[in-house]
């Protein structure tokens, strides 16, 4: 972050001194967490629904911090935020936050990263929103553009109320580019992430059924999805999908410049000539206006072409040139964990590691992803979906289960395992679609399914492990890989 007083923070945030003089210089990061506070930084203290940041304000001063940001006054020198604003009462919603301090320190670090990116006049904010691959293409956006210029991207899916103004902040005078990736559970959460960093460039992959349940229809996560266009200044740029008529109409909303990217014929910045090897990672011609170019991409799954898309198409916006585009593309890796990490086992039993979370849209991906890997040698090898609930789905949860289950059959999967109460509908799905015996089975939870997989798993299989991130499934694929070991 750039340097400011504690006195300066509380003027941009509206807040008051506590403690101090003002005079003390914040010079480091921003933490909510104690142990990851340095000198100079400035601690969040944010209440949780086991333990509560406000008790640990001497703590973080002990670690050469520069003061504490505060819902309320601690035992060390603070900025203490002011009551959350009515219009924002429902954009700040933090667990455990029963007294509306949390939300009041979040508000606080919102008009903090706003202060921040506004003074900031070389800093290009990229934003980035979709039901699915975000995080993916977030990761290859950044490592894109790396070489241009110093560039910040979240952690992770670091993506909310919290992660989007932690992220900013940790611009400076060098960054050149700041990437953020939006997430949203209902309508006006995307519109209240741009205020606080306002994107220059917006890009929407995808409109799927990921939180439908809030959203109430595709048509109205569209709309939510669209307010990342919609923010966008005229000399801006959004970057929409082609391939989904719901993302390609929401150029309508903007009279930033529009650039299309997919495999249909009308998109600006198109793939052609797709190959998948023998690990589902994507060759293409790269089509633009500007040149072809040839891409080999080291990461895995067809649904990386449109990814990388999105990254080429911000790349070039950004002075690259298609052969420059198509040489990072090729160098990028995998950087977010638990997303389409493929392990071999030293006996030739191959994991897949795609279980950081699962929507419908991720989870069809991850499964042709899992078809292409095993059907590539001859004869193909035995293959494992093991799949557990996908959360947020609303009354749509039973059919968007169900239809998955039909897809494994379809796919011709070898053997459908199903974790947990909530999923109980794919494994109906699976027998309602085809004549399976025991080629489905259904377990209560990850250390059952952990116990089935390394009683029948042998060598050569191809296992992939998905769910929605609460569940943490990808205990599972860690204990195939470590049996792998003994």
């Amino acid at each position: 972050m750039i340097a400011l007083t504690l006195a300066e923070i509380a003027e941009i945030v509206g807040g008051r001194l506590h403690a101090t003089d003002g005079s003390p210089v914040v010079t480091g990061s921003i933490e909510f967490d104690t142990r990851k506070v340095a000198e100079g930084g400035l601690f969040l203290a944010l209440p949780g629904e086991r333990v509560d940041g406000h008790d640990f304000a001497a703590q973080a001063m002990a670690s050469a911090a520069a003061g504490v940001l505060a819902g309320r006054e601690v035992d060390a020198p603070a900025v203490i935020a002011p009551p959350v604003q009515a219009k924002h009462a429902n954009a700040y919603v933090l667990a455990g936050d029963k007294t509306g301090e949390g939300a009041a320190v979040l508000e606080a670090l919102a008009k903090l990263a706003r202060h921040v990116t506004d003074r900031l006049k070389d800093l290009t904010i990229i934003g980035i929103t979709g039901s699915a691959g975000k995080t993916s293409t977030k990761d290859l956006i950044a490592q894109v553009l790396s070489p241009t210029g110093e560039t910040i991207a979240p952690p992770g899916s670091f993506n909310n109320e919290l992660g989007h103004p932690w992220t900013a902040l940790r611009a400076t005078e060098d960054t050149r580019f700041l990437v953020l990736e939006l997430s949203a559970r209902g309508i006006g959460h995307i519109a209240n992430l741009t205020e606080i960093a306002p994107p220059k460039i917006g890009a929407v992959l995808n409109v799927g059924t990921a939180h439908v349940g809030e959203f109430g229809s595709r048509e109205g996560i569209a709309q939510g999805k669209g307010e990342l266009i919609e923010s966008l200044p005229e000399d801006g740029v959004a970057i929409l999908n082609a391939d989904d008529q719901l993302v390609a109409g929401m150029a309508s909303r903007t009279k930033a410049k529009v650039v299309l990217v997919g495999e249909s014929s009308n998109a600006d910045v198109r793939a052609e000539n797709i190959e998948l090897d023998e690990q589902a990672r994507a060759s293409f011609t790269l089509k633009t206006a500007q040149g072809d170019a040839q891409v080999k991409l080291s990461l895995n799954g067809p649904h990386q072409v449109g990814n990388a898309l999105v990254a080429a198409a911000i790349a070039l916006e950004l002075g690259a040139t298609p052969a420059e585009v198509a040489q990072r593309l090729g160098a990028a890796e995998r950087v977010s964990a638990h997303r389409m990490v493929i392990t071999d086992r030293a006996d030739g039993l191959t994991v897949i590691d795609d279980a950081y979370n699962a929507n419908p849209d991720s989870v069809r991906a991850a499964l042709k992803a899992l078809a292409t890997i095993s059907r590539a040698t001859t004869p193909a090898r035995r293959s494992w979906a093991v799949l557990g609930p996908m959360a947020e789905l609303g009354d749509d949860a039973v059919r968007e289960h169900d239809e998955i289950g039909r897809l494994v059959v379809r796919l011709d999967i070898s053997k459908l395992v199903v974790v947990g109460e909530a999923a109980r509908a794919m494994h109906q799905g699976a027998h309602l679609e085809g004549s399976w015996g025991d080629e489905s089975v259904r377990v209560p939870d990850a250390d059952a399914a952990i116990a089935l997989l390394q009683g029948e798993v042998r060598p050569g299989d191809v296992v992939l492990v998905k769910a929605s991130n609460a569940y943490r499934l990808w205990r599972i694929a860690e204990a195939l890989l470590e049996a792998g070991t003994k």
